[in-house]
Order: C-alpha cells, then structure tokens, then sequence
C-alpha cells in the first residue's frame, strides 16, 4: 500500500468516527473529592426516602455512574412514559373519611364527608328517606312494630354505605321519638343486633347545640342576634345567639338560652289533623305552641334586638326549606337554591297563608311538598307562625342543613383536621 493511499484510508476513518463529547467542566471546589465529600456528607445521611412512582423504576440500590444518572433524571421533570421517582411523604394521601346519621321522629338520614379547607368539608355521599318513626307515639307512647320496621330497612342501607368506605370518625345518633319512646332503648338494640349500627340517643341540650354548630356560617356577619329553630318530627330545638360580645367563629358561645319544645309537625299533626285543616284549627295549632314557648323563661333575652335589622331568624327544617322551595316555582326541589336563601317576613307571611290555605290535594300535587309532607306541612307553619310572633323579625334565613354536619364539625374539628387554619363555622361542599 503506498503512501497516499494510508493517508487517504486514514482520513476516512476519522470522518467515519463517532463524535466525542466534550469533557465536563471542572466543579468548583469543594464539591469533588474526598474534601468535598466529608463536608457534605450529611446531606447523603439524612436523604429522604424515595419510592418508584411505577412498577419497575425500583431495585436494589447501587452506585457510581449509572446511579448519578439515575438521580440526575429523577431531578428534571418526567416525560410521556418515563418513570418518576417521588419522595413517599410526597405521595397524596387520600383525605380522611367522617359520617354522621341523625334518625329523628320522620326521616332518617346519613352524610359522609371528607375535610378539605380550614372549616369546611366535602359531602361524599347522602342519604335521606321519611321513616316516621313517631308515628303513633303521641298516642301510645311506644315506638309501632310498623315504624321501626322502616327505620331499620332504612338503616340497614346506610350500614351498607358505611361499609363500602373506610371511615375514622362517625357519629350515629337518635332523637325525640327514641328519647320519648318506652321502648327506645329495645329499638336502639334491634337495631344494633339486625344492622351493626349503635345508635346513641341524645338529650335535647346536645341537639340544640348540634343544630347551632351545623347552621353556624349561615348567621349573618352583621347580625348582633339569631334566633335558630329546628322544627323537627317530634320536637322544636331553640337556641338564642347573642353576638354583641361574642366571636362570631364561635357560636357556640353565643347561646344565651336553649329550649327544645316536645312538639314537633308528626306530633302536632297527629294532635290536631293534617289533611283537611281550617283557619280556626291552624289558629289552635298556634296557639298551642304560643303556650309551650311561654314557659321557656329564657325567651325574652333578645327583647332589645328583636325587629332591629341586627336581628334575623334562622330556620333549619323540611318546613322552612318546603317554604324555599314554593316560593320560588321550583317543579323539583334543589338544595343549591334553597339554602342559605334569604325570606323578607312579608314574604313568609304570605307563604304560610298560601300554604295553609291550600286543600289537601292541592298540596300534593306542589312538586316541594308532595304525598310525603302534605299531612305534616301545616303543622309546620304553625310552629313557624308562633315562633314568628314571640321573636319578630324582618328575615328569616333558610338552612338545608343541621344535626349531621354539627355532627361531622364536631368531630373534625376534635381531631385536629383543620388545626393549622383559623376556626370559623364550618361549611359543607356538596358534591
């Protein structure tokens, strides 16, 4: 071979030959070596753990270059199809899981919640279904074969809603019909033997309490009194806030005085008819519960506010929530609409007379008050008439809400979910 042609094979080879990447820059100081590396050894000591983010990005740990290059990948960001290595306290946990079910004198029903920001939650689930459990008590003093019968196909369903999740916290309670029942306590058992679920009856005081705590973030900010009912099956819880001198984070501390009436619309409806109600039978309605307010003592503690626009009413209840619903032509009921919604008391006036005015079967064919409520209805309004009249006001707020989430703030707020965030009254996020 001559010389020209070594020279002319030589020079092919090199343009042939794979590019040599340029050597890495010299690191600075103390970041290389033997020096460097006890000066920052701790940072290798007290790494955090890492967990793959997808099957087959683990292994057996190892060192040198094919290491370093593992760890500069998991430092920029992850593309299509490229595994991604997190740190395990950075994983997102799944937030925790709270029940409450409230089974009161007509209905039976059941939230199930999760935490989100300070003072709020998101409602998972929900259940609701008219039992009327009180059924009859009035009369008999004892819980009918009937009635419990349906209470327990409809607890049976929320112990099955239970079940499906992984609940930390939940709370069950019973109310009036069970308080006032002489087999109560039998039926709490039946229940616990035939469904899993341990009810716990409350006292009134809990109760009104609850019913403060649920509805808390709907009393006005520039209010300087409320007075909060809840007209339930088979009794009336109600609380009266002063908030002159009290946080209004902490409503709670507000009530000045409590009462829980023993009646409620089952109750009153059983006493003086539902169906086919005249105007002197209402009047007698109001009556009666005009006389059960008169021996609460505590009732005149807000005569200096009452009427004043610092003072509203704040109403939590099928009833005052079946007003909403009338009084804006809903053809289907919707909770989005109805709470928190604001009644001017010209407006409650002309709805209670409306209502009441109305026959039987004109109240059933109303898409807000239907089969199940047209009998309890009227009972309804005339408990809301007497409360109107002892606390007058020029607006009453309308709550789709209550006991379940008192139940559910309570036990969060006792677990510490939302320590890090300012207390406030909590508010519930329906999914």
């Amino acid at each position: 071979m001559t010389k020209r042609q070594r020279r002319r094979r030589r020079s092919s080879g090199a343009a042939s030959a794979p590019a040599i990447p340029p050597a890495p820059a010299p690191a600075p100081a103390g970041r290389t070596g033997e020096a460097g590396r006890r000066k920052h050894g701790h940072r290798k000591r007290h790494a955090p753990k890492y967990a793959a983010a997808s099957k087959g990005a683990g292994g057996p740990a190892s060192h040198g270059p094919a290491a370093n290059a593992r760890g500069a990948a998991a430092a920029r960001p992850a593309h299509a199809g490229e595994a991604r290595l997190v740190r395990e306290d950075e994983r997102p946990r799944a937030p925790p899981v709270y029940a409450a079910l409230d089974l009161g004198t007509n209905n039976c029903r059941l939230l199930v919640a999760t935490p989100t920001r300070p003072g709020q939650f998101r409602v998972v689930d929900a259940f609701s279904r008219i039992v009327r459990l009180g059924e009859g008590l009035g009369r008999t003093g004892r819980l009918a074969t009937g009635a419990m019968d349906r209470a327990v196909a409809a607890l049976a369903i929320c112990a099955q809603k239970l079940a499906a999740r992984e609940v930390v916290g939940a709370r069950l309670i019973a109310t009036e019909a069970c308080r006032a029942a002489a087999n109560g306590e039998e039926f709490i058992e039946r229940v616990e033997r035939e469904t899993g679920l341990r009810l716990e009856i409350v006292s009134r005081e809990t109760e009104a309490r609850l019913a403060v705590s649920g509805c808390g973030s709907l009393v006005d900010r520039g209010a300087k009194g409320v007075v909060l009912f809840d007209i339930g099956g088979g009794s009336t819880e109600i609380a009266l806030l002063d908030l002159r001198h009290t946080n209004p984070r902490r409503l709670s501390n507000a009530i000045v005085a409590w009462t829980s009436l023993p009646v409620g619309v089952v109750s009153l409806a059983e006493r003086y008819g539902g169906r086919n109600v005249p105007p002197e039978q209402f009047e007698a309605m109001v009556e009666d519960v005009l006389y059960r307010i008169g021996t609460f003592g505590g009732r005149d503690r807000l005569d200096r506010l009452t009427g004043t626009p610092a003072f509203h009413l704040l109403g939590t209840s099928g009833t005052v929530t079946t007003l909403a619903g009338v009084h804006l032509d809903l053809q289907r009921y919707d909770r989005r609409q109805v709470d928190g919604l604001w009644l001017k008391d010209a407006d409650v006036e002309q709805l209670i007379g409306r209502i009441a005015g109305w026959s039987f079967e004109e109240r059933v064919a109303n898409p807000c008050i239907g089969s199940d409520r047209a009998d309890l209805v009227i009972a309804g309004c005339a408990i809301l008439e007497a409360i109107r009249r002892v606390w007058p006001a020029s607006a009453l707020r309308v709550a789709d809400r209550g006991l379940r989430e008192g139940l559910l703030t309570e036990m969060m707020a006792a677990d510490g979910v939302w320590r890090r965030g300012p207390a406030r009254p909590a508010q519930a996020v329906y999914a």
